[in-house]
């Protein structure tokens, strides 16, 4: 999304992985920052994975100054928790509504370090959440779009399509 006006025109929204600081700074120069925390304050539907993850939680332990935080998710995240890029790793997650496992990719991946009340904690890497979710809003320190498994993002579509009111025409 480029502008407010387009982004006024979605039923929900991915957050993608990518650089939080490089995605904040975007937001402030294309005068989306406020559009989408009104959005986001109105319950519209979004999946942040890793980068946006760090953009939805409520505190960026380790951010810039001037980094967003949209406070969608009540997470505190550490940027590149699991370490820098030689340590990216893959590990196979028990996901809470899922059958079978769902292999995970993490890259300089955001590690959460505290868990709100209201969040719900769908998979856990070594006792760390790695997806959660609060109402509308799904979150995950991986990358769910680099493996062939589609079973979350198909998790995430059926949620939209649940929250959205059917039109009649």
């Amino acid at each position: 999304m480029r502008t407010e006006n387009l982004l006024g025109q979605v039923d929900a929204l991915v957050i993608p992985g990518g650089e939080s600081t490089t995605i904040s700074k975007l937001l402030v120069a294309n005068a989306l920052v406020e559009p989408l925390q009104v959005l986001l304050s109105n319950q519209l539907p979004v999946f942040g994975t890793c980068a946006g993850m760090i953009l939805l939680a409520g505190e960026i332990l380790d951010g810039r100054p001037d980094q967003i935080s949209f406070n969608a998710i009540d997470l505190s995240v550490r940027r590149n928790g699991y370490g820098r890029q030689v340590d990216s790793f893959e590990a196979d997650l028990s996901v809470k509504g899922l059958d079978g496992p769902l292999r995970a990719a993490f890259i300089r991946a955001p590690l959460v370090e505290r868990v709100g009340s209201s969040v719900d904690v769908l998979a856990e890497v070594d006792g760390a959440p790695v997806l959660c979710q609060a109402g509308n809003v799904l979150v995950s320190s991986f990358h769910p779009e680099l493996t062939d498994d589609v079973r979350l993002h198909q998790l995430f579509v059926d949620q939209v399509i649940a929250a959205k009111p059917v039109e009649c025409r």
